[in-house]
């Protein structure tokens, strides 16, 4: 079972199928508000934070469901540990998963081996 789903519950809805975007990897924690996922690109880490389908279970119902958001690594490349700082900034935010993986595809250059 997928961790997103271990945290937040089998039901949980991305949205998507999770399967087809392998360079997304799960780093979901309960503690956290929702679901998130970290990915590499050409800049560094950043977060896909993925929140409940129906605005009210959301923690601020103002916030759109889909937030990307640039994060560091205090760990190494064979052990990343991907979380925001003071210095983490929102890059990108949706409702509409379309306009997130047009985000993805059109923006963002992943490397070879994790796309």
């Amino acid at each position: 079972m997928e961790l997103y789903k271990q945290e937040f519950g089998q039901n949980f809805n991305l949205g998507f199928d999770l399967s087809l975007y392998p360079w997304l990897m799960d780093k979901s924690w309960h503690n956290d508000i929702s679901p998130s996922f970290y990915f590499r690109t050409h800049t560094g880490f950043m977060v896909l934070w993925v929140d409940y389908e129906d605005p009210e279970q959301r923690e601020d119902s103002e916030l759109d469901r889909y937030v990307v958001m640039t994060a560091v690594n205090s760990g190494t490349d064979e052990s990343p540990e991907i979380h925001h700082d003071e210095g983490s900034s929102v890059i990108f935010s949706s409702n509409d998963i379309g306009d997130t993986i047009s985000f993805f595809l059109k923006r963002l250059a992943f490397k070879r081996e994790e796309a």
